[in-house]
Parts: structure tokens; sequence; C-alpha cells
């Protein structure tokens, strides 16, 4: 007869059968997963656009496609709109510092400014931003910030802008330059303009705005004494387009910086997409969060190319045929 073994004896004895049945332990209990096991990373990017605007929009809605087709759910996108108001683009970009997001968008010179000097760790892309040297105060710009800042421009060759005054109105004598006062960007482009103009013996006067509060007036000023008016790349008068068009329309001939302004108030405009340039710096941010890339080293990247159109309803009012060449913007 056997000898019996105790109950508890016994029951080990099973647990030790079926540690032996089961899975081998390879020592790897804790190994990383394969990149396929693995979930995608995610990223929060925040933007700040300066106002409603069609050519804004249009750069904002750039990015995010980008964003969505190249790292598709991998990204959680903070759009927020500061209405014109630069102490709200403050409140956007520090909130997006506080919480610590991956990439700052930045439309418009204002955020740009705001989100440079909010942090210096955070990568901020900017877009439909004119002259990043200007924007930023820096001095001698070659092209690339070298900072935590980089993204895309805005700005048509001035050169052509001015040449497009000359095609139009070659026997004009004098040319005023309509612009807000607060932002350098404007700045830069009608002094440009403006010694381009002079080298084609043009007369030109600066008209520069503070605000809405006397842009009528000083609108007016301009036509009274100018035989044509350039509105550059503004963000103030891209805003306000009706106060000028109220003005010029039938009376004096408006040529812009961009479409937007052109389709508001103007004849003609070199004009750009800012869907692709927002396109553009979407592709920028997707190569930071992804692949590391490193904005210290990214040059401003521009416009692959310009059109030039013309606005059919206030060539229509000033009785005006284009010159060859020119696309027709559609005015809504």
């Amino acid at each position: 007869m056997k000898k019996r073994l105790p109950a508890l004896a016994l029951a080990a004895l099973m647990m030790l059968s079926l540690v032996a049945c089961g899975p081998k332990d390879d020592g790897n209990a804790d190994a990383t997963p394969t990149p396929d096991q693995q979930q995608a990373e995610t990223y929060v990017v925040g933007i700040c656009q300066l106002a409603p605007h069609p050519a804004l929009d249009a750069a904002t809605e750039g990015f995010i496609d980008a964003l969505n087709e190249l790292l598709p759910g991998q990204v959680d996108i903070k759009n927020q709109n500061a209405a014109g108001d630069t102490p709200t683009c403050g409140t956007i970009i520090n909130g997006y510092v506080s919480d610590g997001v991956d990439l700052i968008m930045a439309n418009a010179t204002a955020p740009l400014q705001t989100a440079a000097s909010a942090t210096d760790s955070i990568p901020v892309l900017g877009t439909s931003i004119t002259e990043y040297g200007v924007a930023l105060g820096i001095e001698n710009f070659s092209g690339t910030v070298g900072s935590n800042v980089s993204g895309t421009s805005d700005l048509a060759p001035l050169d052509q802008q001015a040449a497009m005054i000359k095609e139009w109105y070659p026997d004009a004598k004098t040319v005023g330059l309509i612009y807000c006062s607060a932002e350098p960007n404007s700045q830069y482009q009608v002094d440009n303009v403006q010694a381009y103009l002079e080298e084609m013996d043009y007369v030109c006067t600066q008209y520069p705005f503070s605000d809405t509060n006397d842009m009528a007036s000083v609108v007016q000023s301009a036509v009274d004494n100018s035989d044509v008016l350039y509105v550059p790349t503004d963000n103030t008068a891209a805003n306000n387009t009706g106060i000028i068009n109220n003005i010029c329309q039938g009376v004096k001939p408006v040529f812009a910086g961009e479409e937007g302004i052109c389709g508001g108030c103007g004849i003609a405009t070199l004009s750009i997409s800012y869907y692709d340039i927002g396109y553009k710096t979407g592709e920028m941010a997707a190569d930071i969060l992804a692949n590391g890339a490193d904005i210290s080293t990214m040059p401003i990247e521009y416009a692959p190319q310009f059109v030039k159109k013309y606005n059919p309803v206030t060539c229509e009012a000033l009785n005006l045929t284009p010159p060859d060449g020119y696309e027709a913007i559609t005015v809504e």
C-alpha cells in the first residue's frame, strides 16, 4: 500500500505541475513592443490666428489639412482666433505654453511676435508673415531665424507689384501708399514699393493710419492727392476693405498686396495661394513632430508661384479693361 501525501503537499505538487506546463518565460516579459504593436505617437498643436479673414482662414485650412494627411489621427489640433485683438493673442499663446503643447502655429505677425516672446523651447511656425526679419527685429536677416521659430511668408515680389502699376497706369504721376503704421511688415512693403516706383519716376506719398478710427480720413486724403493708390498686405486693411472701397470705388484705382484686399477694394494684385503656404507650414510641422527636424535650421519658405489677378467689379466701376494675362477674382 502506497503512502499518501499530506493534503498541503499534494496541492503544492499540483501547482508546480501547472507552472511546468504553462508558457515558457523567455525573460522578455517587460520587453518593449515592436513598432507594429505600439500605438502611433500623438501630438498637440495650438493654432493662434489673428483675425477672421479669407486669406488667413485659407492658411489655417491648409495647415490643418497637411497635418491630417501626413499624420492621420495623431494630432490634436487646438484652433483659436484672436478676433483681431493683439492682447487676446497673448492669452491664447500663453495658454498653449502653460499646457505644454508640442508646437504652436502663429497665423499673422502679431501671433508670431507673441509666441516668439512667450517660449524659446516650443517650436513656433508662422504663416501669413510678410518679412520675418522685420517682424522679429532681426537685422541683416539671412532667411533662417536660427531659434525655435520658422515658417512661411506671404510676400509676393514687391518689384513686380510696382511694375503692375506701371503696366496699368503708365501716365500716372502720383501714387499714394496706404497702410497701418502699427504693422512693421506694412512699413517694410511700402518703403520697398515706393523705392521701385520712384525708379519709374512716380511721385510717392505714404499715408499711414493708426487704426480704424482715422482710417477713413487718411484714405480720403490719399484719394484727394493721388492718381493711383497702393495697399500692401496689411491685416488692418484686410479687415476693413469696406472702408477703403466706400471711398475709392469708381473714384480711384487701388492696387493691393494680396487677393483678399483686392477682392474687397482693389483693381489688381499679384496673388499667392494662402492655402498653399498654410499647407507648406503643415508639412514643416509634420517634419518637426514626427521626424525630429531641427526648426532652428529651417529656412523661411515662400509661395511657389504668383498669379496676376483683377477685380471685375471695381474695374467695371472705373471702366477699366485689364491687360492680357490677368485672371478674374471671384467677388461674392
